[in-house]
This record gives C-alpha cells, sequence and structure tokens, in this order.
C-alpha cells in the first residue's frame, strides 16, 4: 500500500528538511574556519587586556591550543584539496610558509611563564602575524574556494571531525 502523505506529515518532513539545511549551513568549512579566526582573535584580545601573568598564561595556552589544531585541520584537509581545485601554486603555499612561522611563535610562548616585556612582544606579534594571515585566507583563499566545485559543506564536516579528534588529543597532553 502506497505510503500517503498528510498535512502534518508533510508539515513534519518540511521542519526536519529546513533544520537539515540549519545544521548544514553551520557545517560549512568557510564557516568554521571563520568562526575559529574569531574566537583566535577574541583571545589575543583578551590578552591585550590581560593584567595577572596566571591571566596571560592561561589565555596564551588557549590560544596555542586553538591555532594548533586550526593549522592541522587546514593543512591536513583544506589546503591539499583547496590547492588541487585551484590549480594554486601561490596562495596554499604562502599559506603553509606562514603558519610555520605562527608555529615558531607558538614554540616560543607554549609552556613558557609570562616574563615581561619578551613574552608580551611574541604574543603580539603571533597575533599580527595571525591577523594578516587570517586577512588573505578570508579576502582571497576562501573565495576562490567557494567558487570552486569543492564539496564546502561535505569538508566543513571533516574538518569538524578531526578538529575534535585533534582538541581530545590536545586536552590529554595537558
Amino acid at each position: 500500500m502506497p505510503s500517503q502523505t498528510t498535512p502534518r506529515t508533510a508539515s513534519t518532513a518540511a521542519r526536519k528538511t529546513t533544520a537539515r539545511r540549519a545544521a548544514t549551513k553551520t557545517q560549512d568549512a568557510i564557516a568554521l574556519l571563520r568562526a575559529d579566526h574569531k574566537k583566535v582573535s577574541d583571545l589575543f584580545e583578551q590578552f591585550d587586556k590581560a593584567r595577572s601573568p596566571a591571566r596571560k598564561r592561561d589565555i596564551v595556552a588557549q590560544i596555542c591550543l586553538e591555532l594548533t589544531v586550526h593549522a592541522q585541520i587546514e593543512e591536513e584537509i583544506l589546503y591539499p584539496e583547496v590547492q588541487a581545485a585551484l590549480k594554486d601554486k601561490e596562495l596554499v603555499p604562502e599559506a603553509r610558509v606562514e603558519h610555520q612561522s605562527i608555529k615558531d611563535l607558538i614554540a616560543a610562548v607554549q609552556d613558557v611563564e609570562p616574563d615581561g616585556e619578551d613574552y608580551d612582544a611574541k604574543v603580539t606579534v603571533m597575533g599580527e602575524w595571525v591577523k594578516h594571515h587570517v586577512k588573505e585566507e578570508q579576502n582571497e583563499m576562501f573565495p576562490k574556494a567557494k567558487q570552486s566545485r569543492l564539496d564546502l559543506v561535505e569538508m566543513g564536516e571533516r574538518l569538524r571531525q578531526r578538529k575534535e579528534e585533534l582538541m581530545a588529543e590536545q586536552q590529554q597532553r595537558h
């Protein structure tokens, strides 16, 4: 016997489709990465306002965790796929070099006690490099990725899953 769609089941199906679309929208790779960028930017602002060494240490630990995980998911998933889809020989290699510079600064401040001007300067420079890197990704790489044939929703789900795995690993270490 064929299934019948009643107005009630039709409206339930419509609500489920709308909910699925809303959930899908939040899974977009670009939206996920932009949210990461915003979170890190907010952390740098908190660092700038922090006065106590303990507060600075806690904020820097969070910055280092967020940046380490974010860089890894971009390098493992986003960059190879963007590079292939765009046949890119400039944006992705430059982004990788920028990541390495940021990783070097992470190493200089991670698990280090805030000890004055040099520490603060390293965190400030890291923030400036991150801001520059984010601007290039958001203004150059992301728009090109959106115009490509990449499935950004599917990629967003893979980025989210990998980020969860890496966050759990990092938190177990510390």
